[in-house]
């Protein structure tokens, strides 16, 4: 029996995951999405017509099966002091933020300890994800088992230590906005060179896809890849690229570690 679904938030991280399973064709057969922004749930409806919305009656949102906490990590509070006393004993909270730990989730909710934690990762809209779980001890294998069913269809998901989860946050949940706007930028240079925008965006996704793959499989060091094409273009800026990389995302690691 497919486990019905709610939503304490109907943001971006909650839209991930149900463009997700629409795009598999196992978008889950009960859906409940509730958020105090009349604006997203109407967003919501838009793009899923077969999800149900409640406003911001959290309450009702706490008697579904699975119910995800999708929420920025300052209003998890707020969120769970509705949830408390409120969610069934069978019932699983999969919390999607990073911070928030279980053990705080557990004693925000007065002892409730059938919880994970998922960092979702925007590719899993097309089932690409890499999708990092940390299960509580409360959960047992066929609770797993449930949540594994959820993930499956979003792309790679794999158990971690909740001490890691920050790590992957900043990585491959904030990675990609580091690739996309230059790969986008290169789209519109290509463009502009007299390809057609079809063409464009094939050579670049293609390049991206081929420059990942070369360094996941060529028998060659990080100096020995980067020194098979001899014209950089951004040669001169690298090192400033890199210096904006090894300040701006340990800070970002820090802060979410609190």
């Amino acid at each position: 029996m497919t486990p019905s679904i709610g939503f304490i938030g109907g943001g971006r991280v909650a839209r991930i995951l149900l463009h997700g399973w629409k795009s598999a064709e196992m978008l889950p057969e009960s859906i409940l999405v509730s958020d105090r922004n009349e604006e997203v749930l109407n967003r919501i409806a838009g793009e899923f017509p077969e999800i149900r919305t409640a406003g911001d009656d959290i309450a009702r949102v706490a008697v579904q099966d699975v119910i995800f906490l999708a929420v920025h990590p300052p209003d998890a509070a707020a969120a769970l002091e509705d949830l408390r006393g409120s969610l069934d004993r069978n019932a699983i909270l999969v919390s999607l933020a990073p911070v928030v730990t279980i053990a705080r989730i557990a004693d925000m909710l007065g002892g409730f300890a059938r919880i994970a934690r998922v960092i979702p990762n925007a590719p899993s809209v097309v089932h690409c994800g890499y999708n990092p779980v940390v299960f509580s001890p409360s959960l047992e294998p066929k609770d797993r088992a449930v949540l594994g069913t959820l993930l499956e269809p979003l792309g790679d998901f794999f158990e971690v230590a909740e001490a890691d989860l920050e790590a992957y946050a900043v990585i491959t949940a904030m990675g990609p906005t580091c690739l996309w706007p230059q790969l986008y930028e290169l789209e519109t240079i290509t463009g502009s060179f007299g390809l057609s925008p079809e063409r464009a965006a094939q050579a670049v996704r293609k390049m991206a896809e081929g420059a990942v793959k070369t360094m996941a499989y060529a028998d060659l060091s990080s100096d020995e890849i980067m020194d098979l094409i001899p014209v950089r273009p951004l040669g001169d800026d690298e090192s400033t690229i890199r210096e904006i990389y090894r300040t701006r995302l340990p800070a970002l690691y820090r802060k979410l570690k609190g």
